[in-house]
């Protein structure tokens, strides 16, 4: 039996149709990273302030003061809204900075689960949902 190999081509419709998808996810991905970077904000203002919010644990491999981890949350959400606000361009170091901060996001996260576990969980998931929409649109189907 032999096999018919047909070079498909993408119809302008079907090409349409990807840019779209590659649009919405990278639009899903900015709007994520935004709300991402604004609550790990207000999250290194709390440690910053001290905030009772936050728990105190002796008891855990990473200790840090909750003042530290303020500052950077603190500093991850401000690059994170930074790089957000540049994924609304389209720019490819957009992308790649948006899967970076995401990622440091998530370490920074895990590092603080005993202070403060299911907003940090929670977190987790939003960068997590970051990274893979900004992991899944291809370059050549990129609208930006």
């Amino acid at each position: 039996m032999t096999e018919t190999h047909s070079s498909h081509t993408p119809t302008a419709e079907q090409d349409a149709t990807r840019q779209a998808w590659a649009g919405g996810l990278t639009a899903f991905a900015a709007v994520t990273l935004l709300l991402t970077g604004v609550l790990d904000l207000f999250r290194g203002v709390m440690g910053i302030a001290e905030d009772d919010i936050f728990l105190s644990t002796r008891q855990y491999v990473f200790r840090f003061d909750v003042t530290g981890w303020g500052w950077i949350h603190l500093a991850l959400g401000a690059v994170a809204v930074v790089v957000g606000l540049g994924l609304f361009s389209g720019a490819m170091w957009a992308r790649v900075a948006g899967v970076a901060i995401a990622a440091l996001i998530v370490v920074g996260n895990f590092l603080s689960l005993p202070y403060y576990p299911v907003w940090s969980v929670v977190m987790i998931a939003f960068s997590a949902f970051v990274i893979w929409a900004l992991c899944v649109v291809k370059p050549d189907r990129f609208a930006g």
